[in-house]
């Protein structure tokens, strides 16, 4: 058995966390990221997790559609602006190209599809925010306001809404809890202002042509969330990019403004969580076999209605 998979009697394999002979650079809440020396390898688990709490499962599945959607992106907007991603591994034998014959060891086959080989590059500590419509956060604030992240925003619009055009509404890149929302002036203090006005016109760039393109497949992307790092003096994109984990994807024959929107990603973990009597404290309780199963399926769907490919 591989190691670092977790095997259930009547479900496909769940990778829930790794364990390669390679230094551990970090371990995030879905992914985990190793040193390869001159190159980072990112496997993205099946992990997951709802109101900052990482779920005693995983869903199936997950890991391999988060990895191969970005890679999706990151090849789409290479053309506007360049990003880390150097190789996804589709085959375990590409990792001998990033490692020294003394390094090389036997490559778990539950690499391939889910990881990727990616640049080093400096991490700006901002989550480059943007949103296209009045959901989640945005809205509350808009209720109670009539603004977004401070922005004043027309009056009379419902919940959902498209705004009159997308804005830029970044947080602090927080290690533990909540992100918080920065003002302009705190995003120049972080990254100067050059910088700043740069990372806001390219989030806001990527947003617009992922949103084109999420047309065509039925979709809308209500908000999304990105990262950028410097690499050679240069601006790229770094993390991962426009995945269910950090985009609200609406179908758009579905939408209707003034009530609440089915998303494709874990809206069934939230919802069951939020019915279950949990406190939102660690532990969190294990989830029902149907929910893992209807998450799983909400994933693929995103995947292959982007890709125009079923998941290998």
């Amino acid at each position: 058995m591989d190691k670092g998979i977790n095997r259930g009697k009547d479900s496909p394999d769940v990778l829930l966390k790794t364990d390669l002979p390679l230094p551990l650079f970090t371990r995030g809440k879905a992914r985990d990221v190793y040193d390869l020396g001159d190159y980072l390898l990112i496997v993205a688990t099946d992990r997951v997790s709802a109101f900052d709490v990482v779920l005693p499962c995983g869903i199936p599945q997950k890991g391999r559609v988060l990895n191969q959607i970005s890679a999706f992106w990151f090849e789409k907007t290479k053309g506007s602006i360049p990003n880390h991603m150097v190789q996804v591994v589709d085959d375990v034998s590409c990792l001998d190209d990033y490692l020294t014959q003394a390094k090389r060891f036997k490559y778990p086959a539950y690499l391939e599809g889910r990881s990727m080989v990616v640049k080093k590059a400096e991490r700006i500590p901002i989550e480059c925010v943007v949103r296209g419509y009045l959901a989640g956060s945005a809205w509350k604030e808009y209720l109670h306001n009539g603004t977004v992240s401070g922005v004043d925003i027309a009056d009379g619009l419902l919940e959902n809404s498209a705004l009159p055009q997308p804005i830029f509404t970044p947080t602090t890149k927080a290690e533990e809890g909540h992100d918080l929302p920065m003002s302009p002036a705190e995003v120049e203090k972080t990254a100067g202002k050059a910088l700043a006005r740069a990372i806001e016109e390219n989030s806001i760039a990527v947003y617009n042509m992922a949103q084109q393109y999420a047309g065509t497949c039925n979709f809308l992307i209500a908000d999304t969330k990105m990262e950028f790092g410097i690499l050679d003096d240069e601006l790229i994109l770094i993390d991962e990019l426009l995945t269910p984990d950090s985009s609200r994807f609406w179908s758009t024959d579905l939408y209707c403004v003034g009530r609440r929107q089915d998303s494709f990603d874990k809206q069934p973990v939230r919802d069951w969580l939020e019915s279950s009597g949990w406190n939102k404290e660690p532990p969190a309780p294990m989830l029902p076999p149907d929910v893992i199963r209807q998450t799983s399926e909400r994933y693929q769907q995103v995947y292959q209605k982007l890709t125009g490919r079923k998941l290998d």
